[in-house]
């Protein structure tokens, strides 16, 4: 038996599951996500390794190279890219389509972990992110306080602002411009170290060995047991002057402040950022390979309003560039053309049938096909996006091209002299 003859002769079944299939597509409609295209961007992790000082030859021959030849053996690698530069090292692998993004880093961390005896000492451990290294943020803020100090803007923003951005599901890294963090800046002068016969090591040996908290003991008694530590409270410069870095050869013991000039300050001096001419610190957030851009920079949007309502005063945080905004203007335009395509279809079914009844049948059918479509693409796992859409678009045409022909043959039988309900039950099922 054909769907038709079910719709003839049992309206009131033909009315329901029109109903339950509205229903179900209004579920899946609203669980749909929403992105740009569909999600076939492969898993990418990157890894970046700092190491200050060293040039590209050594980033080359000391990082990079031991790190890719541990990383070539893990399951399902399609490509590794890497770049050496003067204190970067940057490492992209690209894995195979269908690869779950976080168990590809999560094996990228063991390796990488399995390496750090290899590496130099004084480079900083690798950071593994679930991105590549040349992605550029999807969305930017500038956090503005006039009056207010570069370090401690910077100190605030990192604490309070960038922390609360990391932890948004679907972003890999969250970059900052323009902060300053505070720091001891050391001048040394080098015509009193040649004086004391001492070099730049040595203060750098004393400032690693002095500037430190330890552990003392503790001090076990009847009552109470208490816990030692060696304080150490160099916080400011004149705390920094008064640190002995030598003996000079009369006994003499010099300090940091005879050799050198110490002031508080930035810890780089010449990152700067603006917005409008207003100095400031930007933000720019990284989403993770495969995640949708749309959800990131709306929950972004949201997490920044929330974030607004208890800054300090005279702290304010704008949207400096927003790339997701040609995604929605985009889609949004397509759903046009969706309304539109869908009204004059009806219009011109209406004309060339000249009756308003028929017309009824593909305003009625073209939206309960496109809920029931929205339905499947959630179950198989799709997204609603500019491809679906402009699908949808063209499905609209089939839907209706169907609805006119049948409705068609069944005036034709019914001018015929056959009845309206055999004519509806042969017609449609001829058609079919």
């Amino acid at each position: 038996m054909m769907l038709s003859d079910v719709s003839v002769r049992r309206p009131v079944v033909a009315a329901v599951m029109a109903l339950l299939l509205t229903i179900v597509g209004l579920v899946g409609f609203f669980s749909l996500s929403v992105r740009e295209y569909p999600d076939t961007d492969p898993p990418i992790v990157s890894v970046e390794t700092r190491y200050t000082g060293a040039n590209a030859a050594v980033i080359e021959s000391r990082i990079t190279q031991p790190l890719e030849q541990r990383l070539a053996g893990i399951e399902g690698i399609d490509a590794i890219s890497s770049s050496s530069r003067d204190g970067v090292s940057n490492i992209n692998i690209e894995f195979r389509a269908g690869r779950d993004v976080d168990a590809a880093a999560n094996d990228v961390r063991d390796r990488v972990a399995g390496g750090a005896a290899d590496r130099p000492v004084d480079a900083l451990p690798p950071e593994v992110r679930k991105v590549d290294s040349d992605a550029q943020p999807i969305i930017f803020f500038a956090v503005m306080a006039p009056g207010w100090d570069k370090t401690k803007l910077g100190d605030f923003v990192e604490r309070v602002i960038i922390d609360r951005l990391s932890t948004i599901d679907g972003v890999a890294q969250v970059q900052n411009m323009g902060l300053s963090k505070p720091a001891m800046r050391v001048w040394l002068n080098a015509d009193r170290l040649a004086a004391f016969r001492l070099t730049p090591r040595d203060v750098e040996s004393a400032l690693r060995r002095q500037n430190v908290e330890l552990p003392a003991g503790r001090i076990e008694a009847r009552s109470q047991n208490l816990s030692l530590r060696v304080e150490r409270s160099f916080t400011t410069p004149d705390d920094f002057k008064g640190l002995v870095i030598g003996r000079g050869p009369d006994g003499y013991l010099v300090r940091l402040g005879d050799v050198a000039r110490i002031e508080e300050g930035p810890e780089n001096p010449y990152s700067m950022f603006r917005y409008n001419g207003e100095t400031g610190v930007g933000i720019g957030i990284v989403r993770q390979s495969g995640a949708n851009t749309l959800e990131v920079a709306k929950e972004a949007k949201r997490v920044v309003a929330e974030l607004s309502k208890t800054l300090p005063p005279g702290v304010e945080i704008k949207i400096g560039n927003d790339s997701t905004l040609f995604i929605e203007q985009a889609i949004k335009g397509v759903w046009t053309t969706l309304m539109e395509a869908t009204l004059l279809v009806t219009m011109v079914v209406f004309l060339f049938l000249g009756s308003g009844r028929a017309t009824i049948v593909p305003m009625i059918t073209v939206p309960i096909c496109l809920l029931t479509t929205a339905f499947v693409l959630w179950i198989a796992g799709y997204s609603i996006n500019l491809l679906t859409l402009l699908a949808m678009v063209l499905a609209i045409g089939l839907v209706v091209d169907d609805a006119i022909v049948v409705l068609e043959n069944i005036y034709h039988r019914i001018e015929q002299g056959e009845e309206p309900l055999y004519a509806a039950y042969a017609g449609a099922r001829q058609v079919g």
